[in-house]
């Protein structure tokens, strides 16, 4: 199933080439009170809110919208973690020897470690800077180089905390689209990472059972037409059962968390006025404009 979040906050289903409006079923979510718990509100009941979703769409009178209708939101509303991970593709490993990306200070090299994953671990993106197509990418530090990184997004679904590898993929839900955006320089990762608009997801989130294997999906990125990003996920270094795995060891997982598992090569600056058009296969596309 294709679920999105559209022309701010209604809950839609992607049918083809078609949205059916399926915003009455959130109507059924439980009455938040505080403390609110962790994670995404709608991801936390997904098993009670499935079968109504699967009613819905029984109706023959439910609002449609054709896919170049509507404005699509991030499909995730309140992620506890946006998690992701550095260095991830050999060959994005190799391009960042370039001083232009690394400044001296993030070097390629992993020195003994197996992958630059176990030297640099994991970092997290703020989740205030989390947006969807809808809203665009506005980039901060004028006058400095802002970089696309396209990557698959995994979207947890099920609580855990130092979770083995064996029952990893038991926690996805989903996949979706992401962009991490970054500006390069020699400050932390996560902070010129985690600008306001700087964490792109969508169009969809597309549940775990529509992906036979999301370690053989293509994914590209284009600015104004012109191919900049073209890999598969079977060159990820460290795949996403060992993601997940690694990052519940420090944080607890919640419903909604996000998981970016790294861009390949091809990154690349991007000012204002550009249009990137991100595609991974059994996703979709995502088109961003860089404002």
């Amino acid at each position: 199933m294709k679920i999105c979040r559209f022309n701010s906050n209604r809950l839609g289903v992607v049918e083809a080439d078609r949205i059916r409006d399926v915003s009455a079923v959130l109507q059924a979510l439980p009455e938040l009170s505080w403390p609110l718990a962790q994670g995404d509100h709608l991801i936390r009941h997904f098993d009670l809110i499935l079968p109504l979703i699967q009613a819905e769409l029984s109706k023959s009178d439910l609002p449609e919208f054709a896919l170049d209708q509507v404005a699509f939101d991030a499909p995730i509303a309140n992620p506890s973690h946006i998690i992701a991970a550095p260095l991830n593709y050999a060959l994005h490993v190799q391009e960042s020897q370039d001083p232009a990306i690394n400044h001296g200070v993030h070097m390629p090299d992993h020195e003994g470690f197996a992958t630059p994953i176990d030297k640099y671990g994991l970092f997290l993106k703020s989740q205030s800077g989390l947006v969807g197509p809808r809203q665009g990418v506005e980039l901060h530090w004028p006058g400095r180089r802002n970089d696309h990184e396209v990557e698959l997004a995994v979207i947890i679904g099920k609580s855990g905390k130092r979770i083995e590898r064996a029952k990893a993929m038991d926690h996805v839900l989903g996949y979706s689209i992401g962009l991490d955006i970054t500006v390069r320089g020699p400050e932390d990762r996560s902070f010129r990472k985690s600008a306001d608009s700087y964490s792109v997801l969508g169009p969809y989130l597309v549940t775990a059972d529509e992906i036979a294997d999301p370690h053989q999906l293509d994914l590209s990125l284009k600015v104004d037409g012109e191919l900049r990003q073209s890999s598969n996920t079977r060159h990820l270094i460290v795949d996403i059962p060992d993601l997940i795995s690694r990052a519940s060891h420090v944080y607890a997982l919640y419903p909604g968390d996000i998981i970016m598992t790294g861009t390949p090569e091809g990154v690349a600056e991007i000012v204002p006025g550009n249009l990137i058009e991100a595609d991974i296969t059994g996703i979709g596309q995502m088109k961003i404009r860089i404002k």
